[in-house]
């Protein structure tokens, strides 16, 4: 009989104490991962949220310069100072639309027609030409058509003109420099002539490199800002750094929650193994008369801990697959997420975690045990 089968039969002898031990394990287990999958998630989410931005920087009029409006004349020059990199310039304004008989109000982004391709794609139907009077509506709008009516081919009435859906724009995600899928995106020369207005709000800039955003950044702030400033640049990448920054410390410190969960579970483990030596120190001390090296005791309690460990290990991977499903359809809405290779790596980090505290409660016992003295060990009682 080898020693491990000696671990095993030890562990089964005292099958009710084991077991407590073992479900320990399992809790811990589910905790980290089922938490570190929830954080994951969430990080996840942020990403699928933020999407076709990390390349955008955002330029607005400075406070209290120009009426916090952007010139022609000044978007001329923000596009000079690009370069090669794409300058897309837009005004927003919030109206009451009317389709039908259904009055809604909705967010409405007017962007020079040309300049709409660069910026927006479109899932179905086309993009409005210049001159004419078609619009684009979000997805989000698109998808309450029957409570707002809104379609693709409808005829919208803002104030007293109408506009024709000529198009229904891709589902984009929140972004930091505007968010469309819930608005109607109208041409610029129709925005200016119906709201007598030839000033914008912001330019955004599309840089085909990321990695020279900061150039260009610079470049922009030396046109602009040379006298005085009088725009604001932004880089989204770095909103974006903080945004995933700030998820991944949410994921450390869910995960942290559950390790402590683990933790405890392993001092579980190391009651269960001292309490193991006290009762066979009697068999402990024949094992070690009958030629039994201590490396050999100790090694047998090890295995008696990785035992443990590795059921707590194994069930906990289970359960907490199960888990991760529940928490990313309860709390973030998308049990998807579970799937992603990042959020599984939690689930085995878990029972690795718990392999691995079960094995380290389990060293002092087992050197507390090789270090027994024989004589003493057999004269027990």
């Amino acid at each position: 009989m080898t020693f491990f089968d000696l671990a095993r039969r030890n562990v089964s002898r005292h099958w009710l104490r084991s077991s407590l031990a073992v479900i320990g394990i399992v809790i811990g287990v589910i905790a980290i991962a089922s938490l570190g999958i929830m954080g994951n998630s969430i990080s996840l989410m942020f990403g699928d949220m933020v999407t076709d931005v990390g390349d955008t920087i955002i330029v607005s009029p400075a406070t209290g310069v120009g009426g916090g409006k952007l010139t022609e004349r000044q978007v001329n020059d923000i596009t000079r100072a690009v370069g090669s990199n794409v300058a897309i310039p837009f005004s927003t304004n919030a109206d009451k639309i009317t389709v039908g008989d259904k009055e809604s109000g909705a967010m409405i982004y007017a962007i020079p027609a040309g300049d709409i391709v660069s910026l927006l794609e479109v899932e179905s139907g086309a993009y409005p030409k210049g001159t004419g009077t078609g619009c684009l509506i979000g997805s989000q709008l698109a998808a309450n058509s029957r409570e707002n009516g809104l379609k693709l081919g409808a005829r919208v009435r803002i104030g007293d003109e109408t506009l024709r859906v000529v198009g229904v724009l891709k589902e984009r995600g929140m972004g930091f420099d505007i968010n469309p899928d819930y608005a109607i995106v109208v041409p610029y020369a129709w925005y200016s002539n119906h709201y007598d207005e030839d000033e914008y709000d912001q330019v955004i800039v599309k840089v085909r490199d990321v990695n020279d955003i900061d150039a260009v950044k610079e470049s922009i702030e030396q046109k602009m800002n040379r006298r005085e400033d009088t725009v604001n640049v932004m880089d989204t990448r770095g909103i974006l750094e903080s945004i995933f920054a700030a998820a991944d410390s949410i994921t450390v410190f869910l995960s942290g929650i559950g390790a402590i969960s683990l933790i405890v579970a392993g001092v579980s483990i190391l009651n269960v193994m001292l309490m193991s030596v006290t009762e066979r120190i009697k068999e402990i001390g024949v094992l070690r008369s009958i030629g039994t090296r201590r490396s050999e005791v100790m090694r047998m309690f090890i295995y008696e801990a990785l035992i443990l460990g590795l059921a707590g290990a194994l069930i906990g991977g289970l359960l907490s697959f199960v888990a991760g499903y529940a928490v990313t359809a309860i709390f973030v809405g998308n049990p998807d997420y579970l799937f992603n290779p990042t959020s599984l790596l939690y689930i085995i980090f878990g029972m690795a975690f718990g392999v691995l505290t079960s094995v380290a409660s389990g060293l002092y016992p087992a050197w507390k045990a090789a270090q027994l003295n024989p004589i003493q060990a057999l004269r027990h009682e």
